[in-house]
């Protein structure tokens, strides 16, 4: 296994692949260079002196400024590094759009709905519309599962499960719009084979208000209950599932092309090897979704300060570019109304892992986002429609993030780690590790390593073990916190409650 790695050839800085001791001598581009000090695995030290407030470079960017003047072999971190962010800023449109050549056509084995969409499960999902209905909903669920007969992943109905969630009532403006925008998206969602709505029947966000929200639906799949209209809610819960069942107990796995899969990607409990391993290898895997004519959606709107420019410049248009500029100016003003400083990031875990800066995280994160064209910019909730990488509105927060990408339209979520997380959104939720240390140590967790990345496979070996990978789990194969039983939403809380 290599030592260390130089991201970019303009690097001031290089990672050290494990623990360095000090003393080490190192050899980095032909020239010979002693540790000052002890080098935590995934942690940066200096490839050349920095004087005090220059910047400091790393994936061949700024990721900050030295706080003092740092000696060739130290260890930069928080402790001598600071984040150059501030306030909103003004940007200019410099296109640098590269070319996505399409490659060969390959199929997966999913759902074909009515409506013409494609699912790649087919679950009966319980939801309610408001958090006072949470423990009904979830003994429906276990009620559910004893009556009926779960299939197997070519035919039948594969799961029921619930999703519990804190909202539906006291809530006001566009918070309560963000509530009924997620749960009318999350009846429609196609890896849903139906669904039953269970209200209390007193909320604002009431099962007749959805109806607006909701539109046009399958009644034979989408069902919907009132508990206050009923003596027992939970006979008549059965009967409803019953009924859902038997149209999607005849549901039968077909052969899809692959230009219709949607992939959300996240990453989260990051370390300094996630920018250099799972997160470029997540990229890359984008890449090959989109030259198959795939989709894929990247949020975390946070961690795209600092690096936002890049993906600005790869906007399809000037049209797509300003809908970029937007949504990172309008996230800087939700911070500033909110009285918070904009670059409050990393966490204490991303820190422990090596990055310092957001900028650090940013440039770490973006990495997702491979080297295709922005082709869309979604806002929160709204349903993806162009083909290509789509950027959303949502902030970094995990489940928040994760849900916002399963709501616009991901089948699935590939959610890289470094330290590791056991969550799962409302759709297949993969976890992808950027060092083979979590990989082994967190087995349960994790599903995929992209850390042989720096041992024995290219990026690109690995992107296409991903690829494949992908292409199993749409198939039907569960990932880890699908067979674990894991299944949560979180939505975006932005306002007043009363």
């Amino acid at each position: 296994m290599l030592d260390f790695i130089k991201i970019n050839h303009d690097d001031k800085v290089a990672v050290a692949l494990h623990p360095l001791e000090k003393g080490s001598v190192l050899n980095v581009d032909g020239e010979e260079i002693t540790l000052i000090e002890d080098i935590p695995q995934a942690h940066k030290f200096a490839l050349k002196d920095i004087k005090e407030g220059e910047p400091i470079i790393k994936y061949g960017l700024r990721i900050g400024y030295a706080k003092e003047d740092i000696k060739k072999g130290a260890w930069i971190h928080v402790h001598n590094i600071r984040t150059a962010l501030g306030d909103k800023l003004e940007y200019k449109y410099e296109p640098d759009i590269p070319v996505v050549a399409p490659t060969e056509h390959v199929t997966f084995r999913g759902f074909r709905r009515k409506d013409g969409k494609v699912g790649i499960r087919n679950d009966i999902w319980i939801l309610p519309t408001v958090g006072c209905v949470n423990s009904v909903v979830k003994g429906m669920e276990q009620m559910a599962k004893e009556q009926f007969a779960l299939g197997n992943v070519e035919e039948g109905v594969e799961d029921i499960y619930c999703f519990n969630h804190p909202y539906g009532c006291s809530q006001m403006g566009d918070d309560q719009e963000n509530t009924r925008k997620v749960l009318a998206s999350i009846i429609h969602h196609p890896n849903a084979a139906g669904v039953l709505v269970v209200g209390l029947g007193c909320e604002n966000s009431n099962i007749p208000v959805l109806m607006d929200y909701i539109g046009e639906y399958d009644p034979e799949r989408i069902k919907f209950l009132v508990c206050q209209d009923f003596e027992d809610e939970n006979e008549e819960a059965m009967k409803l599932i019953g009924e859902i069942y038997e149209a999607a107990s005849k549901d039968k796995r077909e052969d899809i092309d692959a230009s219709e899969l949607v992939v959300g990607l996240k990453c989260g409990a990051s370390d300094g090897m996630s920018g250099i391993t799972a997160n470029p290898t997540v990229g890359a895997f984008s890449d090959i979704l989109a030259s198959k004519g795939g989709t894929t959606i990247m949020t975390e709107v946070p961690e795209m300060f600092g690096a936002e420019t890049i993906l600005m410049n790869r906007c399809k248009d000037e049209a797509t570019f300003e809908k970029t500029v937007k949504l990172i100016n309008d996230f800087k003003q939700y911070f500033m109304d909110h009285h918070q400083t904009i670059y409050e990031n990393p966490s204490p875990g991303n820190k422990k892992g090596g990055i310092s800066t957001l900028e650090d995280k940013s440039c770490g994160c973006t990495q997702k986002a491979g080297t295709a064209p922005v082709c869309g910019v979604l806002q929160y909730a709204e349903p993806v429609k162009e083909k290509g990488l789509n950027l959303l509105s949502a902030p970094g927060n995990d489940l928040v993030a994760a849900t916002a990408t399963a709501v616009s339209g991901a089948h699935m979520v590939l959610f890289t780690t470094g330290r590791g997380t056991p969550f799962a959104t409302l759709v297949p939720t993969m976890k992808i590790s950027s060092n083979s240390k979590i990989a082994g140590y967190k087995k349960n967790w994790i599903d995929f390593n992209a850390g042989r990345m720096v041992e024995d496979m290219t990026k690109e070996q690995v992107a296409q073990a991903l690829f494949d990978y992908v292409l199993k789990v749409a198939s039907g194969e569960k990932v880890k916190s699908e067979a674990a039983g894991f299944h949560d939403i979180a939505i975006f809380k932005q306002g007043v409650t009363l």
